[in-house]
């Protein structure tokens, strides 16, 4: 068993992400590429959020109902979807984090993290 996510994992992980800004919104620690991605500390420290689209959402809370849930009211009906970061592992929280990064940045911010990965070519 892999080792469970800690809030400094899950800083770590969304802002190497390109464009990634920690920034604050109502109490707690948000991640920004423009608009918010992700937040860490809600409902408390044990917990992160990720932005996903609807089907996004239901695919991961069905794939991990321990690592992922909808977060309380219209916000998670809107997407907005809890990590239990204890349950989580890395590629699962990178998986998440990238999923929601990539709702929120431009077509640049895209290409960056795409040419990070690109093989580099063989002489």
């Amino acid at each position: 068993m892999t080792a469970p996510m800690t809030p400094d994992d899950f800083r770590r992980l969304a802002l190497a992400l390109p464009g990634a800004v920690e920034s604050s919104h109502m109490g707690t620690a948000d991640f920004r590429v423009g608009r918010i991605f992700a937040t860490l500390g809600y409902p408390d420290a044990a917990f992160g959020m990720v932005s996903l689209t609807r089907d996004q959402q239901e695919m991961v809370t069905g794939a991990e109902p321990r690592v992922f849930r909808l977060v309380p009211g219209a916000w998670g009906l809107k997407g907005a979807t809890l990590v239990v970061l204890a349950e989580a592992d890395e590629l699962t929280l990178s998986g998440a984090l990238e999923a929601a990064w990539r709702l929120k940045a431009n077509k640049r911010q895209i290409a960056l993290l795409e040419a990070g990965r690109a093989p580099a070519a063989t002489p």
